[in-house]
Order: structure tokens, then C-alpha cells, then sequence
């Protein structure tokens, strides 16, 4: 399925300033994410920022970048631009993949474009994985979704959901999770290119103002977004020095084993 992928990257990130310029394995950050997207089937591969830095380091290692506006509020309006820019058709796809997500594996960006060219009443697309482990359930920085019958989405929480009556308490959470369905969401987006223009013109909506996760947008508005597990469990992203720690150690054994 044709499709193209737009990296958003920011220079200003609150815990780590200048994060897609760090360095892992003697290449900026943002170097990897973009050379884990050409593995894809993605016929092009765009990284969006409103950082000269970060621009000249992509135009540097042979990569396509396009300067967006420093004010956008997420991501999303920040790939809207790219796909204006771009003069995409409403019927083209766009994969939004984080540019912190240096390990990210083209298998699932793959997955998340073949989603929507396999559920055509959807207009965007997403992945989850199992939740193993209770602490997950608990922790308000992993996302839940929770799935209808048609494999969409029917909410995103940072509370733990589906809630068990019989199990659950918020004064004291259980030791061990209890049967589920329970899923994490994934942080990959496929977006039809119609539905980005739209997004960018409606007002934040109230969910997603309470939870402050974007997606709740879409589906405020009655979005239909389909969701399937991952084929491959994405390795952690980084957001802190300890990841960045963790990523660069999984970026060295890698090489050590191809030598």
C-alpha cells in the first residue's frame, strides 16, 4: 500500500532538550528513526521540524526534511502541515512515527498503513499490545484503549480500563492483573490525509483536554479509528536519560553482534 511517512521532531523537549540531535552509536537520534522508516515500504520519508539544527542534521545523512511552524500544539497539526506542504491527496495515507523511536521496526509502520487499506470506513489507525504486567495498568503514562467488536477503537484513558468491579480499588490496587482484554496503546498513527485537514480545524475536545492524548479528538468527533496488536513490540522510545541510556547499550550489542 502506498504511503508516506512524516517524523515529527522537536527540538524543545522538556526532559531532554535537543533530543533528536542526541547522539546513539555516534548518530543523532533522528538519523536512526529515519533509516528505521526506509526499511519500510513508505515511499517517502519526511522529518518535520521548526529547528534549523535539527534540519541541517537530517539534509546532513542524505534525509528529506520540511520546516513547519514553531507553534503548533501536537504532533498531528505539525504532520497536517507536512501533508499540506506536500499537496497529498484526502485519499492518501500518512504515517506519523515519533522521533524518539529510534528502534522503531518498519514492520509495524508497515502494519499501520496496511490497516487502513484494510478497513476502508476507518480514516485513521493505531496498535496496542497486551498489558502483562499490574503496575502498566496502574501507571497513568501508559495509555489504555479499549477495543469494539469491530476491532476500532471506543476510548483511549490513562486510567486503567476496562474497570474489574469485583477486582479493582483504587485504595489498594491488586497484586496481580486479572484476566483482561487489557491493552496498551502503541504511539504509531496512520492518518488518511482528508482526515488530517479536519483535525487541525476542530477545537480540543473536552476528553482530550482532561487526559491530554489527541486522539480523544478524533474520536470525539466521531472519528472511526482502526486498532490491531503490534506484530513486533516496539522497543522503549526515549523520553529520559535512563532510556537514552538503555537504547544506546541496545544500539551497541546490535553492532557488536554484526561484526
Amino acid at each position: 500500500m502506498k504511503f508516506t511517512v512524516v517524523i515529527p521532531a522537536r527540538y524543545a523537549s522538556t526532559r531532554l532538550p535537543g533530543k533528536p540531535l542526541l547522539l546513539i552509536g555516534g548518530k543523532p537520534m533522528i538519523q536512526h528513526v529515519y533509516q528505521q522508516a526506509l526499511q519500510s515500504q513508505a515511499t517517502r520519508v519526511v522529518v518535520a521540524t521548526d529547528h534549523q539544527g535539527i534540519a541541517e542534521a537530517v539534509q546532513s545523512f542524505g534525509g528529506e526534511v520540511c520546516l513547519t511552524a514553531a507553534n503548533h500544539p501536537s504532533g498531528t497539526d505539525r504532520v497536517e502541515e507536512v501533508a499540506r506542504k506536500l499537496a497529498l491527496a484526502d485519499d492518501e495515507v500518512v504515517v506519523n512515527i515519533q522521533g524518539d523511536e529510534p528502534l522503531i521496526p518498519p514492520s509495524v509502520i508497515n502494519q499501520v498503513a496496511g490497516l487502513l487499506g484494510s478497513q476502508p470506513k476507518c480514516e485513521m489507525a493505531t496498535l496496542i499490545e497486551p498489558i502483562a504486567e499490574v503496575d502498566d495498568l496502574f501507571n497513568p503514562n501508559v495509555v489504555k484503549v479499549v477495543l469494539n467488536a469491530r476491532g476500532e477503537a471506543s476510548y483511549f484513558s490513562r486510567a486503567p480500563m476496562p474497570w474489574s468491579r469485583e477486582q479493582f480499588n483504587l485504595a489498594k490496587p491488586p497484586n496481580q492483573l486479572p484476566s483482561g482484554p487489557f491493552y496498551r496503546h502503541i504511539g504509531i498513527y496512520g492518518y488518511r490525509v482528508g482526515l488530517l485537514h479536519r483535525y487541525v480545524n476542530w477545537p480540543v475536545a473536552p476528553t482530550e483536554q482532561l487526559e491530554c492524548l489527541e486522539q480523544l479528538r478524533a474520536l470525539w468527533q466521531g472519528v472511526k479509528i482502526a486498532v490491531a496488536q503490534a506484530v513486533e513490540v516496539p522497543p522503549i522510545g526515549v523520553d529520559t536519560e535512563q532510556d537514552l541510556a538503555k537504547v544506546r547499550q541496545l544500539v551497541e550489542e546490535g553492532n557488536s553482534n554484526n561484526d
